[in-house]
């Protein structure tokens, strides 16, 4: 039963780069030691990507640099507790921003509630987890070669506002799970909701379980968080020898000054295709359609404070071929100049974890067979499916260090709404 006065927020993200869900879980907890009294549960799914806590060995990844960026899995470095875990698509990753104190000053208490709330939520789609002894996290079967981890457990406090949290394997690629050793356990196995059942519930239904049971472990009313601005990204490409450049715009100085590809605010009533054909005539001049490329991420916008609830921001993603003979038309109430880059060089020149995914993945769809010459055979290789992974990036990232970087920059363009 709740305690009266105790509220848990449950945000819903989708998809969230894993440097910008550092930068989230940041601003919540500072939002939290402040003005904010109510716990945030972030719930989202990550780009594949290894992550390290303090109790990580060299050995515990398996193979080499090189072949993880060439399957598109990034690597960081993080503050949390534990050794490497991977996660990706298909994992429900949480992080609940719960301030312990007063009266719940209990690590052990915590974790174990953490490990109820996915237990829980896996008993109603009838998978039969628990615990075994001297290993954290969710398991399937007994101790031993039987064992199989299908949930795991990474956290981190600081002045008992709790950061990190919880994944759980819903539908994920397994495979992935061979570059490492698992939260550094080597006599036990991973599997996920699907491995057991043969089938999986959807993702919002399991993350409606894990919100729920997690509100009734901390005897708290649940409520939904809310994403404050809808925004669409455009990527423009166009062919460039056997391969193909990005339009990029910089911002005026006053704006952030850095480079990206278009950008803008969904207005209301406006859906987010008609947004980016929009935003393609207004910022570039090009007339035409956009292609979505089946991306939707969420991220922080503005500079994290302690006395306001981070606003949170949901950009869809568009990418459109044109042959690079029209002359680029700059708002120049904006971008201050243009240039058509390199695929690697723009991924390096934007700043936004978002942005630089958008970029790889606008390029893997154009390299699959679109041509300037035959429209239809371009639209044809659009509606393709994406890879299911992306490109990586080896990055050591602390939270502490990544809490000021995008905030920093996106605080320059909370005047005219676009990231």
């Amino acid at each position: 039963m709740a305690q009266q006065g105790r509220n848990l927020v449950v945000y819903d993200l989708g998809t969230v780069e894993y440097e910008d869900g550092l930068v989230l879980q940041s601003a919540f907890a500072l939002a939290r030691r402040g003005r904010l009294k109510r716990d945030v549960l972030l719930l989202l799914e990550h780009s594949p990507v290894l992550t390290l806590g303090r109790g990580a060995e060299p050995e515990d990844i398996k193979v080499s640099r090189e072949e993880l960026e060439r399957h598109g899995v990034g690597v960081f470095q993080t503050d949390r507790g534990g050794n490497v875990t991977y996660h990706g698509p298909g994992q429900i990753v949480g992080y609940p921003i719960i301030d312990l104190a007063p009266d719940r000053c209990d690590v052990r208490r915590y974790v174990r509630g953490l490990e109820d709330t996915m237990i829980g939520a896996l008993a109603e789609f009838g998978v039969k987890a628990g615990r075994i002894e001297g290993w954290t996290g969710v398991w399937v079967g007994e101790k031993g070669k039987d064992a199989r981890k299908i949930g795991a457990i990474g956290l981190h406090l600081s002045r008992w506002v709790t950061t990190h949290g919880f994944a759980l394997n819903l539908t994920t690629d397994l495979s992935h799970f061979d570059f490492i050793v698992p939260c550094g356990i080597r006599e036990a196995g991973v599997t996920s909701v699907e491995c057991e059942l043969g089938r999986a519930p959807s993702m919002e239904a399991m993350k409606e379980a894990l919100a729920r049971n997690l509100a009734k472990r901390l005897g708290a009313n649940q409520h939904r968080g809310r994403i404050d601005q809808r925004t669409v990204s455009v990527v423009v490409l166009r062919p460039a020898g056997e391969g193909f450049e990005v339009l990029l715009l910089k911002r005026h100085p006053h704006r952030g000054g850095f480079w990206q590809p278009i950008t803008g605010t969904v207005e209301r009533g406006e859906k987010p295709r008609a947004c980016a054909m929009r935003e393609l005539r207004e910022e570039s001049g090009f007339q035409g359609e956009v292609e979505p490329l089946g991306y939707v991420h969420s991220f922080l916008f503005g500079e994290p404070r302690a006395e306001r609830t981070p606003r949170i921001f949901q950009e869809t993603a568009f990418w459109t071929l044109v042959d690079g003979r029209d002359e680029v038309r700059l708002d120049a109430r904006e971008h201050i100049t243009s240039e058509w880059v390199p695929i690697a060089e723009a991924v390096e020149r934007v700043p936004f974890a978002g942005l630089k995914a958008v970029i790889r993945r606008a390029a893997r769809r154009a390299a699959g067979g679109a041509t300037v010459e035959s429209r239809e055979s371009r639209v044809e290789s659009r509606r393709s499916a994406l890879d299911a992974a992306i490109d990586g990036r080896e990055s050591r990232v602390e939270s502490r260090e990544s809490g000021a970087d995008r905030p920093g920059l996106a605080a320059d363009l909370r005047r005219q709404g676009h990231h």
